[in-house]
């Protein structure tokens, strides 16, 4: 395999791992992971948000403060690349969210979409400078009564924002895995 394409298919990876930092951000409240996802100069419209990359995740976490369940699944990464320095990367996204709405009632919404992201490479990291994100799906579900304790019953443990989820503790461990 010739350097081109070992570079390419390197870049690649970084644009997923980007993403899946992305989700992981948002799913977690993760502000680190969320930033890192981003360029500081990028724009994100978001649907209910347009504008600095920065205010989104100052919104997001805003979001996260009323103590909502949220998981994003991202699929069908298409990447295409302008330059050596810049992409287009499609991605679809399936994303299930609950939580209180400006009265203090309980919502929970199916969204499906697509992020339509500009990335760019910048010493030598990728992340998004440009996103818009298009609905393709959107289901107003009725949440669950009961509290998470009864619905989630034995299944322990349960998914938390940053740092309290199980996944932060995985990087505490000290376990080091050869490359």
């Amino acid at each position: 395999m010739d350097q081109e394409k070992i570079i390419e298919l390197t870049d690649r990876e970084a644009i997923r791992d980007c993403l899946y930092r992305y989700c992981r951000g948002i799913d977690r409240a993760d502000e680190a992971a969320l930033r890192s996802s981003y360029w500081p100069d990028a724009q994100d419209n978001h649907g209910a948000y347009c504008g600095s990359a920065d205010g989104f995740i100052r919104f997001a976490l805003a979001v996260f403060e009323t103590g909502p369940r949220n998981i994003h699944q991202i699929t069908n990464i298409l990447i295409k690349f302008i330059s050596r320095a810049e992409a287009t990367v499609e991605s679809y996204f399936t994303a299930l969210q609950r939580g209180p709405d400006n009265d203090g009632e309980i919502r929970q919404t199916l969204l499906c979409g697509r992020y339509c992201d500009l990335f760019q490479k910048r010493e030598g990291q990728w992340r998004i400078a440009e996103r818009t994100v298009v609905y393709d799906w959107c289901e107003e579900q009725t949440p669950p009564a009961v509290a998470e304790a009864e619905r989630f019953g034995p299944r322990r443990p349960i998914g938390a924002p940053y740092p309290h989820d199980p996944v932060y503790a995985l990087g505490k461990r000290g376990v080091h895995v050869a490359v």
